[in-house]
């Protein structure tokens, strides 16, 4: 009897020990994602900032002008003299890239805000009015999200035609409905939380309410969208760019040089490869910093 009873306490403490060691391998892997993904958002917000000083001071960078036309280089390979080769013109590939950046982000930046505000303002007052007021405005943006966004953006930008401020409208408009959306659902969420309650009863104005109270905790989600969308807004007006609907300028952005150089494809490879490389690898940054903001500001993702 003693003998089994032994035998069945060795087996618990071997359970135990078991589950432990189990335990502590899985605290070390999660440790061990977590740090890995810190350590991609962490290149990516590197990499992001290194474009934006692009985008700041690109003759600081450059090694030459956009527009120097080097007639005895005309279609370089890269090489020592030209990192990333020449075009059809002579110009300096990298300097083109760097130099686009500028209007390239530019219209991502601008495009993103305009959406988030447009967006924003439309969701918080069909979320925190509610009735027909959320009804109309709700149906106009479920009327919106039916057109794909890219086909929207393409709509608009080839009616009002090429042009930076216009190809900005372009975007925005084709992302308002989205950020509509989120936002009108976070503060359904909230409009109806205790504190809410307690501050009408205060006799707090319904602006106090939405600044103080619900604004704070329902932008969270919208700050996410908007971090990804960056990168879907550069991807649209890279593409609006290479059709020919993008901004009109001697200095190309990262999708004109793309269309400028589809047709050199099988004796210049490089026209079209370093600047759709500079959009692959900004979108991908952004979308990994947008993942490590997803998982900092939602508990539920993070736990």
């Amino acid at each position: 009897m003693k003998a089994l009873f032994g035998i069945a306490t060795v087996n618990r403490r071997d359970a135990a020990n078991h589950a432990l060691q189990a335990e502590s391998q899985g605290w070390k892997k999660q440790k061990r994602q977590q740090w890995f993904s810190l350590l991609l958002a962490g290149l990516a917000s590197a990499l992001v900032a290194l474009l934006i000083v692009f985008a700041l001071v690109p003759q600081w960078i450059a090694p030459y002008s956009p527009t120097a036309m080097m007639t005895d280089r005309i279609l370089q390979p890269p090489g020592t003299a030209n990192w990333l080769g020449t075009d059809y013109f002579g110009r300096d590939i990298l300097s083109l890239v760097i130099y686009g950046t500028r209007v390239s982000l530019l219209i991502g930046f601008s495009s993103v805000l305009a959406g988030v505000l447009a967006g924003g303002i439309l969701g918080a007052l069909a979320g925190y009015a509610g009735g027909w007021t959320d009804t109309i405005i709700m149906r106009m943006m479920d009327i919106l999200m039916t057109i794909p966004g890219v086909l929207l953006a393409l709509a608009i930008a080839a009616a009002l035609g090429p042009g930076l401020p216009n190809i900005v409208l372009a975007i925005a408009a084709a992302s308002i409905p989205g950020y509509a959306r989120v936002m009108r659902g976070g503060i359904v969420g909230l409009r109806t939380r205790g504190y809410i309650e307690s501050a009408r009863a205060l006799g707090a104005s319904n602006w106090h309410v939405i600044r103080r109270h619900i604004l704070p905790n329902a932008v969270s989600p919208v700050l996410v969208m908007a971090t990804i969308g960056l990168g879907s807004s550069i991807l649209t007006g890279a593409g609006l760019s290479f059709l020919g609907l993008g901004t009109v300028s001697e200095i190309p952005d990262w999708g004109a040089l793309l269309s400028q150089g589809r047709g050199y494809l099988t004796v210049a490879w490089w026209i079209c490869t370093f600047p759709g490389l500079a959009i692959t690898s900004f979108v991908l940054a952004v979308n990994l910093i947008g993942d490590e903001l997803r998982d900092r500001l939602d508990p539920r993702v993070g736990a």
